[in-house]
């Protein structure tokens, strides 16, 4: 994934391999184009010392997560509450609409 494409923002959910091998999923904290790389806030990792830490990566080691669809109520709770813990506001809002818009069919 090219960081300089502009194809990757801030906020946006990554996965990739660090430089010692390990599987990490995060969000981007900062990008600066000129080195091609990202700071990203690693939520996930094969490695469990490497949760919670911020780490520098390539943009090609660097891969974007699909968006999905989350049909459950509870799922959206329990992202939210990430969204929270991340203060993630654009992810906030758009789940916090999607429970509205699950609630409101529910009850018509």
């Amino acid at each position: 994934m090219k960081l300089f494409e502009g194809n990757l923002k801030v906020g946006d959910w990554v996965k990739g391999k660090s430089r010692d091998g390990e599987l990490i999923y995060g969000y981007i904290k900062t990008i600066n184009p000129s080195k091609k790389a990202a700071l990203i806030n690693v939520v996930k990792s094969d490695d469990e010392k490497m949760v919670g830490t911020t780490i520098g990566m390539m943009d090609e080691k660097i891969e974007k997560l699909p968006l999905q669809k989350t049909a459950h109520e509870e799922q959206i709770l329990s992202l939210i509450d990430l969204a929270l813990l991340t203060k993630d506001k654009a992810w906030f809002s758009e789940l916090t609409a999607e429970l509205k818009r699950l609630q409101d069919k529910k009850q018509g």
